[in-house]
């Protein structure tokens, strides 16, 4: 007599003269979980990707640019050279100071992927709002001098609801203050 196999739906019908059993309908249990697993990745996917809280975009890209800010002010006393970043509505970039004959020029750097140019989620904006106790006007370049003293600085990243200021100290360390509805 041949092996039985159980389903988890379905009902059992011998066929034959062995009395071999075949499925009338129904799936197997390897079936079903991998149906499970790939309605579970679906489902993860779209929850990841669907239900992003505001906050959390502005702390994560606030917090991304800290970083990216501090990596800037090291690699500028590293290599001695004068660096800066500008923040112009829906992304930021780092430059280098290029002294030449024509006076100094500001180049974007390309060979830091941490400083590479970025473009911010949809409806996120970086700007930078003071330097040096002073307002400045949109995209202006924030230099980070190669002494490592630099002047503080204050930027802005916003989403249509919240926002949070970046604040830098003469030291270089970057903070991310507490994020706050508009």
């Amino acid at each position: 007599m041949g092996s039985l196999i159980w389903r988890i739906v379905g009902d059992r019908v011998p066929i034959g003269r062995d009395g071999d059993c075949r499925r009338n309908a129904g799936f197997t249990l390897a079936e079903i979980l991998v149906v499970l697993i790939v309605i579970g990745l679906a489902a993860g996917m779209a929850y990841a990707r669907f239900d992003s809280d505001p906050r959390q975009t502005i702390e994560r890209e606030g917090r991304r640019l800290a970083a990216a800010i501090e990596h800037a002010a090291s690699l500028a006393q590293w290599r001695n050279q004068t660096l800066g970043i500008s923040a112009g509505g829906a992304g930021y970039r780092f430059w280098r100071r290029n002294p030449g004959a024509d006076g100094d020029q500001w180049v974007p750097l390309t060979d830091d992927d941490v400083l590479a140019s970025r473009s911010l989620p949809d409806g996120v904006t970086a700007v930078a709002t003071q330097y040096a106790g002073q307002n400045i006007p949109p995209d202006s370049i924030l230099p980070f001098a190669a002494s490592g003293r630099n002047e503080p600085f204050a930027m802005e990243i916003a989403s249509p609801e919240w926002y949070a200021r970046l604040v830098a100290d003469p030291l270089n360390r970057v903070a991310l203050s507490g994020i706050s509805p508009r």
